[in-house]
């Protein structure tokens, strides 16, 4: 049985996520894994899809974009805190900060984050990262 565990969220992020977000590791467990995820004022990530994983997505802070696509449907979200999303298995998205602090969000990722192999880079996306 795994032990309890508790954090804090780091003022300094963790590593950068193959996207290109700031990412501040919470736990993980063997069904699925938390990070907080921060993008700085006037960023957009790079496009990518994910190969095994799928993430629900809770906004905190910030305003931003969000473009998720599946084969030909595709939709962009305008979000600040208090929306969420899913990044079904399979979709390809993007994100950017449109507002005046980082556009900050949880990411739950079911199973846990593989590693960096799990991103796929797109050749395009939404928005010019």
């Amino acid at each position: 049985m795994p032990p309890f565990e508790s954090n804090r969220v780091k003022a300094k992020y963790d590593l950068l996520a193959p996207d290109g977000s700031e990412i501040r590791l919470l736990h993980s467990l063997p069904g699925a894994s938390v990070v907080h995820c921060a993008l700085p004022v006037g960023a957009v990530s790079i496009p990518v899809t994910h190969r095994r994983v799928e993430e629900v997505w809770y906004f905190l802070a910030g305003e931003g974009q969000v473009w998720r696509k599946q084969g030909e449907r595709e939709l962009v979200l305008d979000v600040r805190a208090g929306i969420s999303l899913t990044i079904p298995l399979g979709t390809q998205f993007q994100f950017r900060n449109t507002g005046d602090i980082p556009l900050e969000f949880i990411i739950v990722t079911t199973p846990p984050w593989p590693g960096e192999d799990e991103a796929v880079v797109l050749d395009a996306g939404r928005w010019e990262a």
